[in-house]
């Protein structure tokens, strides 16, 4: 009987074992960041230093380094240069402005001196990228400190970064410094800088910005100076005039945080307004006429934030900056760049979307190289949720997220359509990448409403924030949170909606008579298998919703319409073409079918998806069809 036990023994520490080494626990690097800063506002250059402290949590050896230098994009030959002049539909702000760039407006960064530990490295310029040798390797679990020295010149505002802008803002500090690379379980990311997203690692930023005294500062985090500075910054509830002098330091700490933003101008202003149990918002814009609808930002921008507070998790910093600057909307931590000169609605539209990057991407920090659409999409799905609250419709909206569908029904029809799965960078037109980030985006979260339930769907989102904020989630951990909340099997949705370009088009096939009971045919004309609803209404006013879960679901959503019977039918195969039920009344009751009432699931083609039964019509066949 020994052997016996000792055998079990074995074989349940066997299990254990590889219980514990079945998925690799999570991990992720950290970077402290103490930087210092000098800008000459005459020449636009700038001398900086930098120290990070940086810690290994992976279970690798790290040998090599790298970091961001993104103003070296707006370099003539750059390759966000030559990718903006040979890219079929080029984005309108830089088009071929970087090759015409004289040599005091274009943007460089450059190290001029980069130590491990007090010892020299060997380090390499390629292009927006410092490859580093280290000269002693970082073993898991140890951290060192990177020391650098930097210098740079600001560009010309072509995207996003620069000076100068089409209104007149004198500094968008964007993408300025020196900014280490994330490496995760994929390995480093060093991706040049072509003119779409980042990543980044998460830490804290100790910054001092130098500068003339005349300008006012804006960026991510909290002034540690307030009394030293002035501008309109109130301490001790008194506000307090800048000193006399040519120069000023501002600085700033911001914790918890994988980039920092700053923006200067002599002319900014700067207002207040505190969110009831939230951050303090800041706003800094130029008064002009065209700016007079900021006026009213500060009351609306406090809406949002406890709109989104409620129903999409707390925001947790203490203030959020409103920057006029930059070339359209841009956001980052604790901070955005917004174009100001704008009418109320489109402000605060811009507004809204920006503030909502604090949740997708500046806490739900996702690598958007890979995942645009659950930073940009996500935020799209929010903005449409948060701006119908901010500005109720007249006229009742069935689906706020209508416009997103538009922009993809298009591009399908027009037959560019890429994978969501593809590089932000590898997309062949501006087109396919926008409708992919953004519009299949939000239609990714609408549409699961549909699946799963909007209500199912919205808890899942607050699950889904509390669980990954302040970490890199992937799409395999927000599918995971949602199989949690709803209790079924979600990899199919994404295997076909964010890895191929199959559609979704479903179609009312057949309507006969049986045995004196209507009976229905549906078919599935798209290759990308759904559930389906089918709601039927009587002649007499009453309805009945009729749903059809996909067997791989292994599951069905709960009632969402109160003002209909709900019935939950057999599954549907994702091998069958057709299917078919039978109602409990007989045909000649029947005044419509249609399949998804509330145009939620993104079917190519909703022309076969409504049918109104004619008097005295017992057989009804779909021209698509036969018997």
């Amino acid at each position: 009987m020994m052997w016996k036990l000792l055998i079990v023994l074995q074989v349940c520490c066997l299990c254990l074992f590889s219980a514990l080494f079945a998925q690799r626990p999570y991990w992720q690097q950290r970077a402290d960041y103490h930087m210092q800063v000098e800008l000459d506002v005459n020449t636009h250059r700038f001398s900086g230093s930098q120290e990070i402290v940086y810690q290994n949590n992976s279970p690798d050896t790290i040998t090599k380094a790298y970091y961001h230098l993104y103003f070296n994009a707006f370099q003539p030959g750059s390759m966000m240069d030559v990718r903006s002049r040979t890219i079929a539909d080029p984005d309108q702000r830089v088009r071929d402005r970087i090759a015409h760039l004289s040599p005091d407006e274009i943007g460089y960064l450059k190290a001029l001196e980069l130590k491990q530990d007090k010892k020299d490295c060997i380090f390499r310029h390629e292009g927006t990228i410092l490859e580093v040798e280290l000269p002693k390797p970082l073993l898991p679990g140890k951290q060192c400190v990177l020391s650098m020295k930097f210098e740079g010149q600001v560009p010309l505002q072509i995207r996003r970064s620069g000076r100068d802008n089409r209104e007149g803002i004198a500094y968008s500090m964007a993408q300025w410094y020196p900014k280490l690379c994330e490496y995760d379980d994929k390995g480093w990311h060093p991706n040049p800088y072509v003119g779409r997203e980042f990543y980044g690692v998460w830490g804290d930023f100790d910054v001092k910005i130098t500068l003339d005294a005349s300008y006012t500062v804006a960026a991510t985090g909290y002034l540690q100076n307030p009394d030293k500075i002035g501008h309109g910054y109130e301490s001790a509830g008194t506000s307090v005039k800048a000193p006399k002098g040519d120069r000023l330091t501002w600085h700033f700490v911001a914790p918890k945080v994988h980039d920092f933003v700053w923006a200067a101008d002599p002319d900014f202003v700067h207002k207040t307004a505190q969110v009831p149990n939230g951050p303090l918002l800041h706003f800094f814009y130029e008064e002009k006429d065209e700016t007079k609808a900021w006026e009213e930002l500060p009351a609306y921008a406090v809406k949002a934030f406890e709109f989104i507070n409620q129903h999409f998790g707390r925001y947790p910093y203490q203030s959020y900056s409103i920057i006029q600057g930059g070339d359209g909307g841009m956001e980052y931590p604790m901070a955005t760049l917004i174009t100001g000169h704008r009418r109320l609605r489109s402000l605060v539209g811009v507004t809204v979307h920006e503030v909502l990057h604090s949740w997708y991407q500046m806490v739900l920090a996702t690598n958007e190289s890979l995942y645009p659409w659950m930073d940009e999409g996500f935020t799209s799905y929010a903005s449409a949720i948060t701006m119908q609250e901010l500005f109720p419709p007249k006229n009742p909206v069935l689906n706020p997220l209508a416009g997103s569908y538009g922009s993809y029904f298009s591009v399908v029809k027009a037959g560019l359509e890429e994978p969501m799965s593809t590089h932000s960078d590898h997309y062949h037109t501006n087109r396919a990448y926008g409708m992919a980030a953004y519009s299949k985006g939000a239609i990714t979260l609408a549409q699961l409403g549909y699946i799963i339930s909007d209500s199912i769907r919205d808890r899942g989102l607050l699950r889904y924030y509390n669980t990954w904020k302040f970490r890199h989630p992937t799409p395999d951990d927000f599918l995971r949170i949602m199989e949690k909340e709803s209790g079924m099997v979600l990899d199919w949705y994404l295997e076909h909606w964010m890895n191929t370009t199959n559609t979704i088009d479903y179609g009312i096939r057949k309507v006969w008579e049986k045995d004196g009971k209507a009976a229905v045919a549906l078919e599935r004309i798209g290759s990308m298998p759904m559930p389906v609803d089918l709601m039927v209404t009587y002649k007499d006013g009453s309805r009945e919703l009729h749903h059809i879960p996909l067997r791989i679901m292994r599951g069905a959503k709960p009632r969402e319409y109160q003002d209909a019977a709900y019935l939950v039918r057999d599954d549907w195969p994702w091998t069958h073409p057709f299917y078919e039920l039978q109602l409990s009344r007989p045909v000649a009751d029947i005044q419509q079918l249609e399949i998804d009432p509330s145009t939620r699931m993104a079917d190519v083609d909703r022309e076969n998806n409504l049918l109104q039964l004619e008097e005295g019509m017992n057989f009804y066949l779909n021209a698509a069809g036969g018997h």
